[in-house]
């Protein structure tokens, strides 16, 4: 498969080594210093973009690979104001968009638990939940991408949460930040009581597992048409 990339730093450097080392072809690398090769032969014989870049690039990125017909694989968050315009392109266009917050399965196994733990906390009232997360000092955006998504995941079964919220004295789910060193990232979920703290946790050890996750979209992205997430691929 012939795969272009969107943002050439570390983690489109780490995409680049797996893709490889799973037989595929890196056919085109942009980045700030290059953004006319949207324009090349090279991007458009792409059969799909993967795209980690940074939220005042991305939407631009996939409007110009819609442009070009090239299929693509986001992991930038921190645009989701954008995303009913995007996917309206998309469908517009017939261009194909796979997006994610996380690409790694072991975050989707554990926004999986946190729906279904949600679920059982309906019945629950006495429990409060709140959402911690902390990122390496690089990341731009906060909350995550990851965390607004475990708190959508919650206020899709949780009738008293329906909305979240990063001030500490509003009514919504609690999402808090940290920035330190280069953590790769952790999530934790607390669910409070006057009688006792039920906790959920997800450390992630390093960004392999997200960039083996991108491309393992990009290979179930390519010759499909639409908008898909992880639960489309991953089936949970």
């Amino acid at each position: 498969m012939k795969i272009a990339l969107i943002g050439y730093g570390k983690m489109g450097r780490m995409i680049e080594k797996i893709a490889l080392d799973r037989g595929h072809e890196i056919v085109c690398k942009i980045d700030v210093d290059n953004q006319s090769d949207f324009g090349s032969a090279e991007f458009a014989s792409a059969d799909v973009a993967i795209e980690f870049t940074t939220p005042k690039t991305a939407v631009g990125n996939i409007e110009r690979s819609f442009a070009a017909g090239v299929p693509v694989v986001c992991g930038t968050t921190g645009w989701l104001e954008q995303m009913d315009h995007i996917k309206d392109l998309c469908e517009q266009t017939k261009g194909a968009l796979f997006y994610a917050s996380n690409y790694s399965l072991g975050v989707n196994i554990f926004m999986a638990v946190n729906s279904y733990l949600a679920k059982i906390m309906n019945g629950f009232k006495q429990y409060d939940p709140t959402i911690n997360e902390v990122h390496h000092i690089h990341k731009l955006d906060h909350p995550s991408g990851t965390a607004i998504t475990l708190a959508e995941g919650i206020m899709s079964q949780l009738e008293r949460k329906n909305a979240w919220t990063e001030e500490t004295d509003a009514e919504g789910l609690l999402i808090t930040h940290q920035r330190e060193g280069e953590v790769p990232g952790i999530h934790t979920i607390t669910w409070d009581s006057a009688e006792d703290t039920i906790s959920m946790r997800h450390e992630a050890k390093g960004r392999e597992g997200l960039a083996l996750g991108a491309v393992a979209a990009a290979e179930w992205l390519a010759g499909r048409q639409g908008f898909y997430t992880m639960a489309d691929m991953l089936k949970f």
